[in-house]
This record gives C-alpha cells, structure tokens and sequence, in this order.
C-alpha cells in the first residue's frame, strides 16, 4: 500500500506513450501523409514557378516596334550622336531610338533584371526565395491543428480517459505539440528536396551541416506555435472555435512577414508588425542557411528570438493545463 501511495507518474513516460499514439494516429492514415507530401509541391509548383517577378523586367513584355515608333524619346538638337560606354545608344536628330539601341535593349533590360532581384530578394530568381518561405508557411498550416486535436480527444471521451489516470497534464500537452514538430519538420524535409528538384539554387556557402540549423529552427517555432494554438483550444468543447481562431491568424501571419515579399519593399507599419512575427525570423534564418551567404550574427539573432518565443509559450501552454485542462 505504501509503494502505491508513493507511486509518482513519469513525465517522460506518459509523454512517450502519448507521442506514440499522436504519430500512429497519423501514419495510419494515408491519404493525410500523402496530402502533407502534395500540399507543398502544389503551393511551390503553382505559386513559386506563376510569380515570375523577374519577368516583369523581361523584353518580352515590351512591344520593340512601339518603342522605334516613339516620336521623340529624348529632344537634342542636330544631328548627334551618343554613345555611352556599355550602353551603345544612338539619338539621330533626338527623334528616334536607333537600331544600336533596339539589338541591345534586350541585353541590358536582362541585365537590370539581374540587379533588380539581386537587391531586392537577395537571390537572382523569385523561386527561390519563395520555395525557402514556403516552409514557415507549411509550419503555420502543421502546427494550427494541433487545438483542433485536443478538442477532437475531448468529444470522443478519450481526453477524459487519459485525465483520469495519473499522466501528467504537462505530458498530454507536450504530446500535442511533439506531434506538430515533428510533422512541420518532416514537411521542411519534403519542401526542400522537392524545391532542390524543382531549381532551388543554394548557396555556395551552404553544408549539410546547415541541415541541423534549419531542423532547430523549425523546431523552435512549431513548439511555439503549437503551444498557442493548444492554449487556446484547452477550454473549447466545439470543433469550431479552433477553426475561427485558426481562420482569423493564418493569413495575417503569412502575409506579414517576409515569407512572400521582402520586409524593406513593405509599407512602414507593416514593416513593424513584421518585426514582431515570429514567422519573419524562421524564413530569414532558412533563407541565410540554403540560398544567401551565411551571416552568423543574423543567424543568432533569429534563433535568440525563436527560442524565447517557444520558452514563453511552452510555459503559458504547461500552466494553462494545469488549470483548465478538465474533462
């Protein structure tokens, strides 16, 4: 009778057990594990190869003959002719652009195009710098059913069932935000063999070794994710307040942060509220591990904020279990 009562439940025990039927729960079911592999080839192979940014500064969507045809592009008086170096312009009587100028614009609006992705996206294709954020993306989209789970487990009984015995609520907890992880990791796996497949163009400076940084990373803000969307659904017996929730902050956490776009092209109150999201600092800490030149101080500062971001929510997530966490 006295070991009875002195029995105290292992953490690490329940949490393991309840992993372990978090994760088969979702391998037994293929058509979710073939719908986590489709998700992010549609999203990179519609959206990353339709926004050809870099197109826009193509001589292909520039009529050549309307151009010849201008009337009077720059008034010099006389006839004069300029011929600046690397450029090959000639101006007749200022009136017309001369057939100098139409066999080298396409070399020249080719080359704008260059400098112009370079200095804004910091890559020379908007593929790449979009198949990158794809993954802060892929881990919103992971990590925001895991409120859903918890509600689900409560309007089956099975919730009730596991309080009842002496796990852990921390544990019951954890295991939902554990499985978030690691699906949102296994999902980065798949974006990144499927964007190197695809035309993903890495860094001369990227290793295998950065693997494991972009690993942690995911890691730290799915934890913090998780443990918001978790925290919110904990008291929620309805399927749908999860999903008003997740409705209502999905979006807004995509498309402020530089998932899509680069912060310092935003409009300067965005820039703010990207400042803030944690979104930002995943994508810009992958960006600098696969497709930009490794900047370690950036590289720290986004893991700083990502783990402070995941060690205040985790902690919210564990006292709010120990609070309304009830059958």
């Amino acid at each position: 009778m006295d070991m009875i009562n002195e029995y105290r439940p292992s953490l690490m025990r329940g949490l393991k057990a309840l992993l372990h039927r978090e994760l088969k729960k979702w391998l037994k079911d293929p058509v979710m594990v073939v719908m986590f592999v489709l998700q992010p080839l549609i999203w990179m192979g519609l959206l990353g190869k339709s926004l050809n940014i870099g197109g826009l500064f193509s001589s292909n969507i520039i009529d050549l003959s309307q151009v010849m045809s201008l009337p009077q592009v720059v008034p010099i008086p006389g006839d004069v002719i300029i011929n600046p170096p690397g450029l090959q312009v000639v101006l007749l009587n200022g009136t017309k652009l001369s057939q100098v100028m139409l066999a080298n614009l396409n070399s020249t609006i080719s080359s704008l195009s260059s400098m112009v992705m370079q200095s804004a996206f910091g890559v020379t294709d908007y593929f790449s710098f979009m198949s990158v954020g794809m993954i802060s993306m892929i881990v919103v989209t992971t990590t925001m059913f895991s409120g859903v789970s918890i509600v689900w487990d409560r309007r089956l009984g099975f919730l009730g069932k596991v309080l009842s015995t002496p796990v852990s609520r921390a544990a019951i907890i954890f295991s939902k935000v554990l499985n978030a992880t690691l699906r949102a990791m296994f999902q980065a796996t798949v974006i990144l063999v499927l964007a190197y497949l695809l035309g993903l163009q890495l860094s001369p400076s990227f290793t295998p070794i950065n693997l494991l940084g972009i690993y942690a990373a995911v890691f730290l803000l799915s934890v913090g994710l998780s443990s918001i969307f978790v925290a919110f659904s904990i008291r929620s017996t309805r399927m749908e307040r999860p999903m008003q929730f997740i409705t209502l902050v999905t979006m807004p956490l995509m498309f402020s942060s530089n998932i899509f776009f680069p912060i310092q092209l935003m409009p300067e109150w965005l820039q703010v509220v990207a400042s803030v999201n944690p979104l930002t600092y995943l994508t810009d800490a992958v960006r600098y591990l696969t497709i930009l030149p490794t900047d370690l101080s950036a590289v720290i500062m986004d893991f700083l904020y990502l783990g402070l971001f995941a060690s205040i929510f985790s902690i919210i997530g564990i006292i709010l279990s120990w609070r309304y966490l009830t059958m």
